[in-house]
């Protein structure tokens, strides 16, 4: 049977209104099935615990499992590189820190672009570092430990989550702008490096906030400052660096992101759920606890907040 010109373009317009509505019936179904959580660095760090309170919840709400996988190694490469070839339905996400940024320059031959590959969903938080010592160091200040540092270079191990992570530049950010010798020490995440400096196998780490504030308030590590350009409403009587090195600053944030291709549907699905966890009293009053700022937004709100290239360090 020959159909008309206008037949067809009615038969047409009808298929593109069913794909239209079969991919907003997918997108309101979703999800049917547990979803992952991928998180660049071992337990115990900063985007794990963020990645931990926002699975339980976006798990309660939306009535599937949202797992966390820790997949830890090159400063969050392996993670990243995971999402980035996972299939683009919504049920493999990338937990984003800024090392994800950084890795961009830091990596010349990775298998993946990291901007090209995973798609923006929503922002988190953003929280200040601290830079903390082990209590046998003997400094309370940063000055102390800058003339400590200084009268014995290349003797002070610095510990990181990770080559190219915040606390990683962070850390190098300080010693470029005080002229002293530290010796980096990568671990594969907070979790690991903080195992360390409780025990004393190293002396000092830029840590995100999160992950060491507890450790701070039951005295096992010393707060010496905060990187952030003002100081922290969980540690008051903490100063910051740029009150002893002007200029100084530095922040972390985390946010969620999705294989390239991802339906437009499915993200705007996951953004509205999880600013409505942002929102939530509880789970506001918990990360305030932690140290952090929560930031709901669109998509292009997070995509628009990815740290520039600056003097001031990672954000």
């Amino acid at each position: 049977m020959k159909l008309s010109r206008r037949e067809s373009l009615y038969l047409a317009a009808g298929a593109a209104a069913l794909s239209v509505l079969s991919r907003a019936a997918r997108a309101q179904a979703y999800p049917t099935r547990p979803v992952r959580l991928i998180v660049g660095f071992a337990a115990g760090s900063t985007i794990d615990i963020a990645a931990r309170l926002l699975g339980q919840w976006l798990s309660a709400r939306l009535a599937q499992p949202f797992i966390i996988e820790n997949r830890p190694g090159a400063g969050g490469n392996i993670g990243a590189e995971m999402v980035a070839r996972a299939p683009a339905d919504g049920y493999t996400l990338l937990v984003v820190g800024a090392n994800n940024f950084i890795n961009t320059t830091l990596y010349e031959n990775l298998s993946f672009n990291f901007i090209r590959d995973i798609a923006p969903v929503a922002s988190i938080i953003r929280m200040p570092l601290v830079m903390e010592v082990n209590p046998s160091v003997p400094v309370r200040t940063v000055p102390e430990f800058i003339a400590y540092a200084k009268a014995n270079p290349g003797k002070i191990n610095m510990a990181s989550g990770g080559n190219g992570t915040g606390p990683h530049v962070s850390g190098e950010l300080f010693k470029m702008m005080t002229e002293i010798s530290l010796v980096h020490v990568p671990y594969r995440g907070a979790g690991p490096a903080l195992s360390d400096l409780l025990s004393g196998q190293v002396q000092v780490l830029f840590d995100n906030m999160p992950s060491s504030i507890e450790y701070i308030r039951a005295g096992k590590l010393r707060p010496l400052a905060v990187t952030t350009a003002t100081r922290s409403d969980s540690l008051p009587d903490v100063p910051t660096i740029s009150e002893f090195v002007p200029g100084y600053e530095a922040s972390g944030s985390l946010g969620i992101g999705a294989p390239k291709g991802t339906p437009a549907e499915i993200i705007d699905r996951l953004n509205r759920a999880i600013n409505t966890a942002l929102a939530d009293p509880k789970m506001k009053s918990r990360f305030a606890d932690l140290g952090g700022t929560v930031l709901a937004g669109s998509p292009a709100d997070f995509a628009g907040s990815s740290p520039k290239k600056r003097r001031s360090g990672p954000r």
